[in-house]
């Protein structure tokens, strides 16, 4: 392990301290998701080998200076392998997928042990901040409703999740979404780029660790704050931008 961190943390779990980095492992960003599905009636026909996802509705939150901070994906069939593991299973019903695409809380990453193998802590955090809390149950409300449109008539035969108990009040979605709340699997932010003069930036603008020399880093964890959409070709642009960098000697 490289001995870049926190000085604190690096000595509690004993490794040399390199770099004292207050900022690796900090500003944790993800995109949460919330599930919510239905059971369709028996006519209508479920494919799993049907393509599962082709569009998704982008919207922004009401009250919210972020455009596009929210995100819904409209699944073709739902399986019960988000609750109950990997196995194949067949297909119950539909899904809309809420996603928050732009978090105002953030988590941490912390290391479990001084063996590289380890797992690391994951903290991810998700409603630290009662807007992001705010906006996701506003968000399951309309997909709710959404799902009680007349045009699911032919479809639509109950709802799975949430429960009707669920939604009767902003304590009881709350429960829900904090018991339901799911990684987008967009973990990034933790090393942030930024000016030397922020003591939480880990990098330059050309992905130098600030501080040492022939350092850099070239991942999701130098975006200060998570891109709202699949972070994918936003990392591959990363990556390409400094391999250039390094090429042109920058």
């Amino acid at each position: 392990l490289s001995g870049v961190g926190p000085a604190d943390h690096l000595n509690e779990v004993g490794i040399p301290v390199v770099k004292n980095a207050p900022g690796v492992g900090q500003n944790l960003r993800d995109h949460p998701l919330a599930y919510i599905s239905w059971k369709t009636k028996p006519a209508h026909e479920l494919d799993p080998n049907d393509p599962r996802l082709q569009f998704a509705l982008r919207y922004t939150a009401e009250g919210s200076e972020f455009k596009n901070d929210m995100i819904v994906y409209m699944n073709t069939f739902a399986t019960e392998r988000v609750n109950r593991g990997g196995n194949r299973m067949d297909p119950t019903g539909i899904r809309m997928i809420l996603g928050l695409d732009l978090e105002v809380g953030s988590g941490e990453l912390k290391l479990a042990s001084s063996d590289p193998h380890a797992e690391p802590i994951l903290d991810y955090n998700y409603f630290e901040e009662e807007f992001d809390l705010s906006r996701m149950r506003d968000g399951v409300r309309m997909c709710v409703t959404l799902g009680e449109n007349e045009s699911w008539n032919d479809i639509i035969e109950s709802r799975i999740d949430p429960p009707d108990d669920a939604l009767e009040s902003d304590d009881a979605l709350t429960d829900w979404l904090k018991r339901e709340v799911t990684t987008g699997h967009h973990i990034s932010c933790t090393a942030k780029m930024g000016p030397a003069t922020d003591p939480m930036a880990v990098v330059s603008q050309t992905g130098k660790v600030h501080g040492l020399e022939g350092l850099r880093v070239a991942d999701a964890s130098i975006m200060p704050d998570c891109v709202r959409s699949n972070i994918n070709v936003t990392v591959m642009m990363i990556g390409e931008r400094i391999a250039d960098m390094i090429i042109h000697g920058e």
